[in-house]
């Protein structure tokens, strides 16, 4: 197909691309299904070619078409560059390289080159990986990750037989994984400010919602908008789990009120100030309570409060 055809299907899924000739350019664009994400095996052949030629998304493409996600590039034949971030990166067969499509990028070869793109979505990224590689990086062919992950993508594309939904879920977690894999930095902090921020987020939600006790990790994933399995990462990260923190949080807010209750000798009944700290069983919260305190609820009128990570491992090493 001509350039103008080629740059229409490439458009959908990758945005607009711009070649420096096209009157010789050839290519070809073959829609792919890989697990669920869009993908297609993309190729150009230059006429007449006796000197390297350019493929870029400019900035102008990117106010024209609007894309706004991430994809991966595998090299599946000859050899190219890909310039992003001011950062040129070299690709043989069976490397791969990780694009943002809202900053411009520029492919330079020789016009025998073919590639398989695959897209990902901008935010299921994130949620998964925990954080986003930027553009531009480069995953060796070398390595075990980026072998796997070449093969994984490559044999998905050879396979007719389509795969239940489950089973495709299933694969599409490990491609993120794979991907996390060959792009995660090579001395990474023991947390990222985006991480530490997310984290913070995530305490607050609990702390405001903490009093209904039908608020668990499922819940807090949905509002703010990452995975349950990313979710238990982040906890897991920081030596406690999603549950224990909340039931640290509940308990810890038990233990004041009980406090209260004796200073201000209110005679506040015990169970209320369970039922009002998201328990709905007062014999599960004086379980809960003696476990983490070391007596009953009753006789707590003394000591400060306790520190919630403290407390949430607590909950995960009983």
């Amino acid at each position: 197909m001509n350039y103008e055809q080629w740059r229409d299907l490439l458009r959908p899924n990758f945005g607009l691309y711009t070649v420096d000739d096209p009157k010789v350019f050839a290519g070809r664009v073959r829609s792919r299904s890989i697990f669920g994400l869009n993908a297609s095996e993309i190729s150009n052949n230059i006429r007449h070619c006796e000197r390297t030629h350019h493929c870029e998304r400019t900035q102008r493409d990117i106010r024209l078409d609007g894309v706004d996600h991430c994809y991966a590039v595998f090299q599946v034949d000859g050899r190219s560059t890909i310039i992003q971030n001011d950062q040129a990166v070299e690709l043989a067969v069976g490397d791969v390289a990780f694009i943002d499509s809202t900053r411009p990028v520029t492919y330079v070869n020789d016009g025998h080159e073919e590639w398989l793109s695959l897209q990902l979505p901008r935010q299921s990224l994130i949620s998964a990986l925990g954080y986003e590689p930027p553009g531009g990086l480069r995953g060796h062919s070398g390595t075990r990750a980026s072998r796997l992950l070449f093969q994984l993508v490559l044999d998905a594309v050879d396979d007719d037989q389509p795969l239940p939904t489950s089973a495709a879920n299933h694969m599409q977690l490990a491609v993120y994984d794979l991907l996390g894999a060959v792009f995660a930095p090579l001395d990474p902090a023991p947390g990222s400010l985006h991480s530490d921020r997310l984290f913070k987020r995530i305490c607050d939600v609990i702390k405001d919602r903490f009093v209904d006790p039908d608020f668990g990790p499922r819940e807090i994933a949905a509002e703010v908008g990452i995975s349950l399995r990313y979710l238990q990462k982040l906890f897991t990260n920081r030596g406690c789990t999603c549950s224990g923190f909340i039931q640290s949080v509940r308990l810890d807010q038990a233990a004041r009120a009980i406090k209260r209750r004796e200073s201000t000798k209110s005679g506040q009944v015990l169970s209320t100030i369970a039922y009002a700290c998201g328990y709905r069983d007062y014999a599960n919260f004086a379980r809960a309570f003696r476990q983490r305190f070391g007596h009953a609820p009753c006789v707590h009128v003394q000591g400060d409060d306790v520190n919630l990570v403290r407390g949430a491992r607590h909950e995960r090493a009983r």
